[in-house]
């Protein structure tokens, strides 16, 4: 009886060190040391995410939940394999590097049940993935995204009420002690803000197949992830969307045997590094695109904006949506070198046909036109029409036509996600390139179609009095660091909040003059809308060389002071020439930083044309100064930065 109970005794002990050896973490570093992820495997998969030795994420875990099973739930963990990876990457629309290497350690655990985890570890991040091996198709019902703070931390939100959103909501800026379930969800990116200046930009890419993930509060110091229902059933719903009639009781359904969307977490204490980072990139699909050599990224004179409405004595036709004012803006485009005209709603005699031109604008006389004169023609379309029309990429090449902006798809369910990679593979069959609005953030399909240039999903410029600064500072560290960004700069009429008063076709933005002239080499974006009335332009000559001198895309990106949501200055350079740009919000009156021009090649000295804030631009926003000046590698400047203010340079 004695021997009995002692051969227990040892079962028990063996059963409990089995299952403490299967709780003793796994851990994967960064290739520097300096980021850690610790995976713990018991009633759940647990991973915690530390930097520098302290814990920045804890008490996180991940599953999938299908139809017919929980994945990660109690996990049997079959084997695990540790390896490192290396790349030379060289997106074809480069928007911040022309080449990037991507450095990583990676751990695959392979449970049973026939589906693994994926970590992998940057110096810039941590980031990680589901993969099954499933049989036919499967029905995801929810995905487990569970993280948890350790203290309280400042998140920077874009919050919504709903799924159907444009992702245009100001950021909030809420506590996450604070942060409640019955509180608005958030959309990605969000950043966090920790107690040790460490921030967290929390993203996904490689989003195919599945929808886009949203978080939510969790009350008790966390977030977790919510996910639009799949649609099942549509209804009418004007001209240019539908109505969900019904959806699914699961998220997506989807192939067995896939890999899902990478989340992954941007961790730094230098916010310079997330003006710099590149994970959406190193993340994504490989191009799909045998020869983009067809697609020119470039910029766009847009009319929109300003209503179509050129005036003075050089205009002597009535303006409007018509032939007379699109070749105005051609020849506007033209003179400047500006690859492309948007033809915005207006240009086609209804919103739902796609084929019947406007007869007052002449499509094919001003396709010739524009080809005359090195001009392309960018055409706007409701998601719908494309929808119900998807052989019009074809009719549009044959016509002459560039590319397409398409609008107000509103949602980033399974469904509308498939729609966003229908469209822009069928458009690159036809070398047609695209520029989604009323869109969700970008997840990676950019690079896998580099023929789609950019998105909104911002509050842009189109937001007039709505869009200040104070929340535009932080889409260098927010939006535009997951991806490129339509916000539309450029307006010439400019005026500080306090006294703003505008709309079409006199359209304003907020903040200075210089402030917008900076947007075009701090923001990223394939395709940059000129916004303003090419009479305007005109009248400021000097903006507008600048403007239109300034790439679309770039060979180096160099951050230069970042603080987010408070400033940003950037420096980039494509070929031999350097831009600057720097923005600040509007809480303080005056500015003043220590530009550093270190990043310059020594032994060359370059002619620095600069333009900064005038000395009244904190009343008077169109106050601005432009300068030359002899700078050098080594060379120290300081600049000063009134109230939503700006500073913008080109060296050469």
């Amino acid at each position: 009886m004695k021997f009995i109970n002692k051969f227990a005794f040892c079962l028990l002990l063996l059963a409990a060190s089995g299952r403490l050896a299967a709780q003793k973490p796994i851990d994967l570093t960064s290739p520097n040391g300096q980021l850690k992820v610790s995976v713990t495997l018991s009633d759940k998969i647990y991973y915690s995410v530390a930097a520098d030795g302290k814990e920045l994420l804890i008490k996180n875990h991940l599953g999938l939940s299908l139809a017919d099973g929980k994945l990660g739930v109690n996990p049997k963990l079959a084997s695990s394999k540790k390896t490192k990876g290396e790349e030379v990457i060289k997106p074809y629309v480069p928007v911040k590097f022309s080449t990037v290497k991507s450095v990583f350690n990676s751990l695959l655990l392979n449970f049973k049940g026939n589906f693994s985890v994926e970590f992998r570890a940057y110096d810039e991040g941590i980031a990680y993935r589901f993969i099954t091996a499933q049989k036919g198709d499967i029905e995801v019902m929810t995905e487990d995204f569970s993280i948890g703070f350790p203290e309280d931390y400042v998140l920077n939100l874009q919050q919504t009420g709903d799924f159907k959103t444009s992702s245009e909501e100001p950021y909030t800026h809420v506590s996450s002690m604070s942060w409640k379930p019955e509180d608005k969800m958030s959309t990605l990116p969000v950043l966090i803000g920790t107690k040790n200046k460490y921030k967290i930009l929390i993203s996904e890419s490689d989003l195919s197949d599945y929808p886009g993930l949203f978080l939510k509060g969790t009350g008790e110091n966390g977030a977790i992830g919510t996910f639009p229902k799949a649609p099942l059933e549509f209804g009418p719903d004007g001209d240019r969307s539908q109505k969900i009639l019904k959806t699914a009781d699961y998220i997506a359904k989807t192939r067995g045997t896939r890999s899902f969307p990478w989340r992954y977490f941007l961790i730094t204490s230098d916010d310079k590094q997330i003006l710099e980072n590149t994970m959406t990139l190193k993340l994504a699909p490989k191009s799909a695109v045998s020869d983009p050599n067809w697609i020119k990224p470039g910029q766009a004179s847009w009319e929109w904006w300003n209503d179509a409405t050129p005036y003075g004595p050089d205009v002597n036709f009535v303006s409007g949506y018509n032939l007379d004012t699109y070749k105005y803006y051609i020849d506007f485009a033209s003179k400047y070198g500006v690859k492309y005209i948007v033809m915005d709603e207006g240009w086609a005699k209804t919103t739902t046909d796609p084929y019947t031109p406007n007869p007052k604008v002449d499509l094919k006389e001003l396709i010739r036109y524009g080809k005359q004169k090195n001009v392309g023609i960018i055409l706007w379309l409701t998601w719908l029409t494309v929808h119900n029309n998807m052989d019009l990429f074809k009719t549009f090449h044959d016509w002459g036509i560039k590319g397409v902006k398409i609008d107000f798809m509103d949602r980033s369910d399974q469904w509308m996600v498939n729609y966003y990679e229908n469209v822009v593979k069928e458009a690159a069959k036809n070398e047609i390139f695209v520029d989604f609005h009323g869109a969700f953030k970008p997840s990676g399909l950019e690079y896998k179609y580099p023929n789609l240039l950019t998105y909104e999903g911002v509050r842009g410029l189109e937001n007039m009095g709505g869009c200040s600064p104070d929340n535009s500072t932080y889409l260098p560290f927010m939006r535009n660091a997951v991806g490129p960004m339509d916000f539309t700069p450029g307006a010439m009429i400019n005026m500080q909040p306090n006294v703003y008063r505008a709309d079409r076709p006199n359209a304003a933005a907020v903040g200075t003059r210089v402030n917008q002239l900076a947007m075009y080499v701090v923001f990223e974006s394939g395709l940059s809308m000129l916004c303003d009335n090419p009479t305007l332009y005109y009248r400021n000559a000097d903006c507008t060389e600048f403007i239109t001198s300034v790439p679309t895309t770039w060979d180096e990106t160099k951050a230069l002071i970042a603080d987010a949501g408070q400033i940003a200055v950037v420096a980039k350079r494509k070929g031999q020439k350097w831009f600057i740009g720097g923005m600040v919000n509007g809480k303080e009156d005056t500015r003043e930083v220590e530009l550093n021009f270190d990043f310059l090649p020594k032994g060359k000295t370059y002619t620095m044309t600069y333009f900064e804030d005038g000395i009244n631009a904190g009343r008077q926003a169109m106050d601005y100064r432009k300068k030359t000046k002899e700078v050098k590698s080594g060379d120290k400047m300081t600049i000063t930065m009134v109230r939503n203010g700006g500073w913008a340079a080109s060296l050469q």
